[in-house]
């Protein structure tokens, strides 16, 4: 399992365009037949994606953890962005097709990944961070989730927001957890740029056409960076860093949070006469 260390705002401001995406860019998680995922120090979040094609892939352990099994102290968040696909824990199956989430529970110690149908396979984009308690594990369908309309056409920011993992939601200890889909003609997400200094947060972009790209901001808000990142690529954003992207295109990106508290609502949001 790769390792991101935490960067010092400081720091960043040296980096070039190959130190971020180095330090920041999960651009490999996405293989056949496999699950990869990467440990962070940001809350210790670890970031992963399962494709099950023509086998299913169980959960595994890993020795960073320390522990028995991967669930054993820790919490997880599952979205599918692919083909309808089912995930056993123990002996509870769930069935997921695009767009659905799954919470698990700390001390689930078998978690089984498949797909329904191998010409169209499931993408399970997964999170998961240390847990202090047991919540049960609970399936969300997407027309379930609280949600709601945010932007204009007439900003390019038209969108609809699908909160699955929250205060109000799928209980947790610390994850938070949903995703944002952007209206055709509409390319701006998380419209104006916000921080959060009691959590961290990844972004993950998926149905992003191809040979379409889209423009990762991120950096105090005073000294912003950016980086092209393409479909099924995530970035890592630490609490003081804003997070915000523009496209060639419209797409939907997942946003997932572990930290302090789980209110949606908790930002610093910064002005776009503000920013530099």
């Amino acid at each position: 399992m790769k390792i991101i260390n935490s960067v010092h705002p400081e720091d960043f401001k040296t980096y070039s365009t190959n130190i971020i995406r180095e330090r920041f860019l999960l651009d490999a998680l996405a293989e056949k037949d496999k699950i990869n995922f990467v440990y962070t120090h940001y809350d210790r979040m670890i970031v992963g994606m399962a494709m099950p094609v023509s086998t299913k892939i169980n959960l595994p352990d890993y020795d960073i953890l320390r522990s028995d099994y991967f669930l054993e102290r820790r919490e997880m968040g599952i979205i599918n962005v692919g083909g309808d696909g089912t995930i056993s824990t123990n002996n509870e199956n769930y069935s997921l097709k695009k767009l659905d989430c799954l919470y698990i529970g700390k001390g689930n110690e078998k978690v089984t990944f498949a797909s329904v149908d191998a010409a169209k396979p499931a993408v399970f984009y997964i999170l998961s961070a240390p847990a202090h308690a047991v919540h049960p594990t609970q399936l969300l369908k997407k027309e379930q989730a609280q949600g709601g309309e945010m932007g204009a056409v007439e900003t390019a920011s038209k969108r609809t927001i699908y909160r699955y993992i929250h205060k109000d939601g799928l209980k947790s200890c610390q994850l938070v957890m949903g995703l944002t889909i952007l209206e055709t003609g509409s390319v701006w997400n998380t419209i104006p740029a916000h921080t959060h200094d009691r959590r961290m947060e990844v972004y993950f972009y998926f149905d992003v056409p191809e040979n379409q790209v889209v423009f990762h901001y991120m950096g105090e808000p005073q000294e912003t960076r950016h980086m092209l990142v393409k479909n099924y690529n995530a970035v890592v954003s630490p609490p003081w860093s804003i997070h915000a992207a523009s496209g060639t295109s419209n797409y939907g990106f997942i946003w997932g949070m572990a930290g302090e508290n789980l209110e949606y609502t908790d930002m610093d949001v910064v002005q776009l006469n503000d920013l530099r």
